[in-house]
């Protein structure tokens, strides 16, 4: 009996071994190394005291995914892992309002940044970018809901497909999308700007920003917390 545990144990030990060279295989083609017990970039980002304003104001993400009126004079960027429990409740918790008292009315516009921090969280959100641009959030709000579900399974890929699927993507067009170098070139460099023009280290951080003025969030922010600086900069 003793023995047949050992088997077991030994069995389990081998499989999780074998994923986390495999995760550590993908990471390497995608352009992160391992480093002091750390999934970071190739290139880190030098330490800072904190963002040079000149960064702030230069910058800005090209992207089409912006929830709220793309011309609301003040941006939230948000540097989000889709597998970051702590991004997933500000999702869940504080963005309904949010959306609702700012966004919503036009005031607010809120723009995701990638900023992955292992293969699966970088996985989901090559998904997400294959999503069309009035799925992209919803799908988002998805992946936050079942974070729990894809993030600890060893089969994430086959339960982050399955909710492409459901959003009507086929499966020759899910693997085109988890295997599209440019898109994960273009999330790479997106956190390669966050860390190198504004310092940000962890997830989720958040940069409010008006015209060229701006403020750095780390960690989840209160609704109230938000809602203060959003209306000290509306009344600006």
């Amino acid at each position: 009996m003793f023995e047949k545990g050992i088997k077991i144990i030994s069995r389990i030990l081998t499989v999780a071994f074998m994923f986390l060279i495999a995760d550590g295989f993908y990471l390497s083609r995608k352009g992160f190394v391992f480093e002091n017990g750390q999934i970071s970039l190739v290139k880190p980002a030098a330490a800072q005291t904190a963002p040079a304003p000149a960064d702030i104001k230069g910058f800005n993400i090209d992207t089409p995914y912006i929830l709220g009126n793309p011309d609301a004079e003040i941006s939230i960027f948000e540097f989000s892992s889709l597998g970051c429990a702590h991004c997933a409740d500000f999702h869940l918790s504080v963005l309904p309002k949010l959306r609702k008292d700012f966004i919503d009315t036009g005031k607010v516009k809120l723009i995701f940044a990638d900023f992955p921090i292992d293969k699966k969280s970088m996985q989901a959100a090559m998904l997400a970018r294959c999503m069309s641009e009035d799925k992209y959030f919803d799908f988002l709000s998805t992946l936050f809901k079942k974070q729990l579900s894809w993030s600890l399974s060893f089969k994430s890929e086959k339960l982050l497909a399955g909710y492409a699927e459901m959003e009507g993507l086929s499966q020759e067009k899910i693997q085109k999308c988890l295997n599209d170098d440019n898109t994960a070139a273009e999330i790479m460099y997106i956190r390669q700007q966050a860390m190198e023009k504004l310092d940000v280290k962890a997830t989720p951080s958040f940069l409010i920003k008006k015209g060229d003025e701006g403020e750095m969030l780390t960690g989840v922010p209160s609704y109230d917390t938000l809602k203060e600086v959003l209306e000290r900069k509306i009344n600006d």
